[in-house]
């Protein structure tokens, strides 16, 4: 049920064609390009406290220094840096946005946001993510070839919510063609 749910919430904030998807399936199927460059930016569409009151329990601060963190928490997201690090590489700009957090002040609903020129290129997932969960991303990096690798947790049943069994890689390209750029998933590998 709870896949269900997530799958179809999913699929109303990244697009209709990612209803097949699951958070476990994406990562362990051929790589499918989710990212359209027409797309506009999603809504962050929290489900129960507003982003404001979530800021407030965990004593954050809205990020808007940036031109992505600005669009991210005008659409509604809490945009923040993934693994407290600010991922900026000539007009490139990575950063989280979360919708809600856990009773830790943990990112759930969230997604890792790629942004070229200010304007959205994508997602790092095609699907909204929770900390501790399967198919949760970990480490980002941006080279200056334009290719960004990003790490994603492979819970099994058996796993204790610290420590996943397993890693993959994604590995995507900036694909620049026209006046938008688009993020591209190129390939995947088990790293753990």
């Amino acid at each position: 049920m709870i896949k269900v749910t997530l799958a179809l919430a999913c699929a109303f904030c990244f697009g209709a064609e990612l209803v097949a998807q699951s958070a476990e399936g994406w990562l362990d199927r051929p790589l499918t390009n989710w990212n359209d460059p027409a797309r506009p930016l999603p809504r962050g569409m929290p489900t129960g406290e507003s982003v404001a009151e979530m800021a407030i329990r965990c004593d954050l601060r809205v990020r808007r220094g940036t031109l992505a963190e600005r669009a991210l928490a005008d659409a509604g997201w809490f945009p923040y840096l993934h693994v407290d690090r600010q991922i900026v590489l000539g007009d490139v700009e990575i950063v989280a946005g979360m919708a809600e957090a856990d009773g830790m002040c943990r990112p759930i609903e969230f997604n890792v946001f790629v942004f070229v020129a200010g304007r959205l290129a994508g997602t790092l997932s095609p699907l909204l993510m929770s900390s501790r969960t399967d198919g949760s991303i970990g480490a980002v990096r941006l080279a200056p070839d334009e290719t960004i690798s990003a790490e994603f947790a492979r819970y099994l049943d058996r796993d204790a919510l610290c420590c996943p069994s397993g890693r993959v890689s994604v590995r995507y390209r900036i694909e620049r063609k026209g006046p938008q750029a688009v993020v591209i998933p190129a390939s995947i590998q088990t790293i753990r």
